[in-house]
């Protein structure tokens, strides 16, 4: 057991200011393991593309995922971290295999959406935002016979 002479306490005003470094100060210091990366948004943005395919408001999809709105958001938007389980959840309640948000991963490093693509996200958001049935149908015959003509 040490001496009680050789025990020194230093209050809080006199302990040293030494803060470690960071990885935005040092990039050789690892960066913590929460933190959302490049891989973290591209999942993020599969889920926002298969949500807005089906129709479904980021606070419909928080309600049948059991989280706030805000935190789905937070998923679409690669902020925060998406747990194993909870992306199984996901999956689920969008009817795709858990795979398909690491689809194009390799591929595609950068997340920006190409014209093709916001296109086809902004023709289902309008076409799931058409309240009349009949006019739906009637859009989706007219899609599939301009799709026969090649």
């Amino acid at each position: 057991m040490p001496d009680t002479a050789d025990i020194t306490y230093n209050p809080p005003h006199q302990q040293s200011q030494h803060r470690p470094m960071t990885a935005e100060k040092d990039p050789s210091v690892a960066r913590p393991a929460n933190r959302a990366n490049d891989t973290d948004r591209h999942v993020g943005i599969r889920i926002r593309e298969r949500r807005i395919m089906l129709g479904l408001s980021q606070q419909q999809m928080a309600d049948l995922i059991g989280v706030t709105y805000q935190q789905a958001h937070k998923y679409e938007r690669g902020i925060n971290r998406i747990s194993a389980g909870r992306l199984y959840e996901i999956a689920q309640v969008l009817g795709v295999p858990v795979s398909y948000f690491f689809e194009g991963l390799d591929n595609q490093r950068a997340t920006d959406l190409s014209a093709r693509q916001r296109m086809c996200l902004e023709l289902a958001r309008n076409f799931s935002s058409i309240q009349n049935e009949k006019h739906q149908e009637a859009l989706s015959q007219m899609a599939r016979a301009l799709a026969a003509e090649g």
